[in-house]
């Protein structure tokens, strides 16, 4: 685990509260407090960006039962109910934060969510059916231009300053392989492309003003329901290449990361150990209030691994009676309740599970 090291918290803006942006000399005038959030990544904080692109359902949840306990119809989010990220968002007294692509938005001024299911860090994961992590920034330095229009450049600088930037990315590139005939990289070489284009949309975000970055390490990767179900004549068992393959990325984005904070004035940054609090959960279920941890609650086949709401050439697909039960919604994504918990985790949770300092530290860096 890395040392513990203290984030700088400001009591003023620790306690503030969103102001509504007011008017003022042709430009919107912003609080010295105000907050934003912006987040970039895969399924797990994707809120809908994936119902406008054209690619294949089971790269989207805009079908029931998605959505199913929370918001009473599918979102677009992978979960029954509400994800990691619309939680922070809660915690932070913000709205939930809007995705890039739905029509007619353009009020920035509180964040917006780049997220897209499936995406990675490299355009050649899912390539033409995902909005990929470079695709991301694109979109990012879009806003980042509307918002010095609307703002003013010096307020969009300190918007952009002030905000924080959540990170779920990665673990979409080491699935990509195992259904590619195309792969000839070592371990090594792979790993060290995915982190590079991580570091390389840090960085870039970094020069446009942000210096708030949170991320959600990759998780066991290779014990998700659908990978228990992957290999018929390995049924049960974790896929553990992936897994370590996981780990392995996680101890090289945190060197990045500290890097960064010393080479980069200003750059601060957050670290949830997601690995490790998954795994207690998919080995310890009952410990954490759950009744299965490695059974999805919503899909076909053996733990109800694929399948879940019937978008594949199979339409049947089981559902269970109460989400709250399971760790996982569908075969690769937590519920609700699990997302809860691992929100509050990240958003204040000790050293031990996220480091050098946590989320709601993070808002209130100076």
């Amino acid at each position: 685990m890395a040392t513990f090291r203290f984030c700088y918290i400001s009591v003023l803006s620790f306690y503030a509260s969103i102001v509504i942006p007011s008017k003022c000399l042709g430009h919107f005038s912003l609080e010295k407090e105000h907050k934003s959030l912006f987040l970039f990544g895969d399924s797990f904080f994707d809120a809908g960006n994936n119902n406008y692109i054209n690619t294949t359902k089971i790269a989207q949840a805009n079908y029931w039962p998605y959505g199913e306990t929370y918001f009473g119809y599918p979102t677009g989010r992978f979960s029954d109910g509400r994800q990691i990220s619309d939680f922070i968002a809660e915690y932070a007294n913000l709205p939930l934060v809007t995705p890039y692509l739905q029509p007619g938005f353009n009020n920035y001024v509180y964040g917006v969510n780049f997220a897209s299911g499936g995406a990675g860090a490299l355009k050649e994961t899912h390539q033409g059916l995902v909005i990929d992590l470079q695709t991301q920034l694109s979109y990012f330095k879009n806003v980042e231009k509307q918002l010095s229009h609307k703002l003013g450049y010096a307020q969009a600088k300190t918007l952009l300053s002030s905000a924080v930037y959540l990170f779920s990315v990665g673990s979409n590139d080491y699935f990509a392989p195992l259904i590619s005939e195309e792969f000839s990289y070592s371990q090594e070489e792979y790993i060290g492309m995915v982190i590079g284009n991580i570091t390389h949309v840090v960085k870039e975000i970094y020069k446009k003003g942000g210096r708030k970055f949170g991320f959600l390490s990759l998780g066991p990767i290779g014990c998700h329901p659908a990978l228990l179900a992957f290999r018929p004549e390995k049924i049960g068992i974790c896929m553990e290449e992936l897994t370590e393959e996981a780990q392995i990325h996680n101890k090289a984005i945190l060197k990045v990361l500290h890097a960064l904070e010393i080479k980069l004035k200003g750059f601060r940054y957050s670290y949830f150990d997601f690995y490790t609090s998954m795994s207690e959960r998919l080995n310890n279920p009952t410990k954490y209030g759950f009744k299965e941890g490695k059974k999805a609650c919503c899909g076909s086949g053996p733990y109800r691994a694929i399948n879940c709401g019937g978008q594949g050439p199979e339409k049947e697909y089981e559902l269970c009676d109460n989400p709250k039960d399971y760790v996982f919604f569908d075969g690769g994504h937590p519920t609700e309740r699990t997302n809860q918990q691992f929100s509050k985790l990240m958003w204040s949770g000790n050293s031990n599970v996220t480091w050098p300092c946590n989320v709601q530290e993070l808002f209130g860096t100076l």
